[in-house]
């Protein structure tokens, strides 16, 4: 099994006909991912990449059966198009879109409340099943089907942790990139539980950075639960200066707290053991499955 996203993903790309939903929704059919068509505003009735282009999310919807938005829309107008996709009903709303203002992605949260939608992202770079779905710009080529779960805050290190633990014979049940803003949806608990509920998923790996209360609220929820299953982290950014926005909005430490090492304390406590350095990631989780056997 994998989480969120499966051989029965059906996926809509809202900003298909833009230079990078054009690319990466080319890049999601020839991985395989069933993607059954767009939204673009004004070019209902046309197609392209071969695919029906609708006005809304929610005709889209109704004419294809999708369960999947990608928003690949720009940051001014990006809130709206995740709202549109969360009063359509959509289940599932991955967004790729970076530097979302604050202020739009509060307008976000409040309408998540109370509804069906699982908002990942913004500036996620998406979710991967090996060999069964993709979405997203998360690269591929060293993925291969396995039981580990990788969830991530991180693009990049995401692609190296997941080459490494193909490389030590582990694979991945699934890879999420979480987004590195500082309002997002799907938290790192929250995805963590839905780890914790997938059979085929045997350990997680957490990549995590500055910024933010999320790998301490993880810390406590396993510190808590004492789930039976390997758990390796990565925090990066300990050399990271106060007060200076690291890459997005999310990596800040504000000089009080949210800096790496008071993370990597509280997960360690938790029992969770942390990689030093990003080349162990793979050998770390491979050495904790089998004490784990």
């Amino acid at each position: 099994m994998s989480i969120l996203v499966d051989a029965d993903t059906t996926v809509i790309c809202q900003g298909v006909t833009g230079r990078s939903g054009t690319h990466y929704s080319a890049a999601m059919i020839e991985y395989g991912t069933s993607v059954v068509g767009g939204v673009r505003p004004g070019r209902g009735g046309s197609r392209h990449l071969s695919l029906p282009v609708f006005d809304t999310v929610a005709s889209a919807k109704a004419e294809t059966g999708a369960n999947t938005s990608m928003v690949f829309v720009p940051p001014d107008n990006a809130a709206a198009a995740m709202i549109e996709a969360i009063e359509a009903e959509m289940p599932l709303v991955v967004a790729l879109t970076e530097r979302v203002p604050i202020q739009d992605m509060i307008r976000v949260s409040d309408a998540l409340r109370g509804g069906i939608t699982t908002l990942v992202g913004p500036n996620s770079q998406g979710i991967l099943a090996p060999g069964l779905c993709k979405i997203g710009v998360m690269a591929t080529g060293s993925e291969r089907k396995g039981h580990i779960g990788i969830l991530s805050r991180s693009a990049s290190l995401t692609s190296e942790v997941t080459a490494q633990v193909s490389a030590v014979g582990l694979g991945q049940s699934t890879t999420v990139g979480i987004g590195g803003d500082a309002i997002h949806g799907l938290s790192m608990r929250a995805c963590f539980e839905l780890f914790l509920a997938d059979p085929e998923t045997h350990g997680v790996i957490v990549i995590g950075e500055i910024g933010g209360t999320e790998e301490e609220e993880l810390a406590e929820f396993i510190a808590k639960t004492k789930p039976d299953m390997p758990v390796v982290a990565l925090v990066v950014g300990r050399h990271a200066p106060v007060r200076r926005r690291m890459g997005h909005s999310g990596a800040f430490i504000d000089g009080l707290a949210n800096d790496a090492e008071g993370k990597i304390r509280a997960l360690e406590s938790a029992g969770v053991t942390i990689a030093e350095s990003p080349h162990l990631v793979g050998e770390m989780m491979r050495q904790a499955m089998l004490v784990d056997a």
